[in-house]
């Protein structure tokens, strides 16, 4: 069976990618098709790239926390019109562990988290990470209430249109690794 991570990109107090990505999981999780983990960046304490001083731990189980994956749903923030900082140094610390996998994007902002979204695809390509078309975008207009998740219905659907599309190519994908 195949592993699909859902990576929370957001290590900031008051974030909300733990709401989301725990309802992408939720919703997953009912189609059987996969297993399903999040995987939360905040538990990782990644050094930036370069640095001295650091976690080497912290480095090594986030190495083997992406390999072991055969997909990944990435929950992805706006913020300054981009990705996350912390999701950047994440995305660099690694290489061969991206390679050749398949990937879904639920972004949210105020735009619905588009241009973070449009970054991350340049990003992924780069790592040879194959991003699936649908891309679930969550406005923090009408899919929160005062910092709390409600997503509209049509969410849903959405969600599911883009794992139907991810777990056809993480499956394909997984034959050439």
């Amino acid at each position: 069976m195949l592993k699909i991570g859902i990576i929370l990109s957001s290590t900031r107090e008051g974030r909300v990618s733990p709401q989301v990505g725990e309802w992408v999981r939720g919703l997953a999780e009912l189609r059987g098709d996969a297993s399903y983990e999040v995987i939360d960046l905040l538990d990782y304490k990644l050094p930036m790239l370069g640095e001295p001083g650091g976690d080497a731990s912290g480095a090594q189980a986030w190495s083997t926390a992406i390999a072991g994956c055969d997909g990944f749903v990435f929950i992805v923030a706006e913020y300054n019109h981009s990705i996350t900082g912390a999701l950047k140094n994440a995305l660099d610390y690694l290489r061969d562990e991206w390679n050749n996998k398949a990937a879904g994007i639920v972004s949210y902002g105020s735009v619905g988290g588009a241009r973070a979204a449009e970054h991350l695809r340049g990003i992924l390509g780069e790592l040879l990470v194959a991003d699936v078309r649908v891309h679930p975008a969550l406005s923090i207009f009408t899919d929160f209430e005062n910092g709390e998740f409600k997503p509209k219905d049509v969410q849903v659907t959405s969600v599911n249109q883009m794992l139907d599309e991810l777990i056809p190519w993480a499956t394909a994908l997984k034959t050439i690794r």
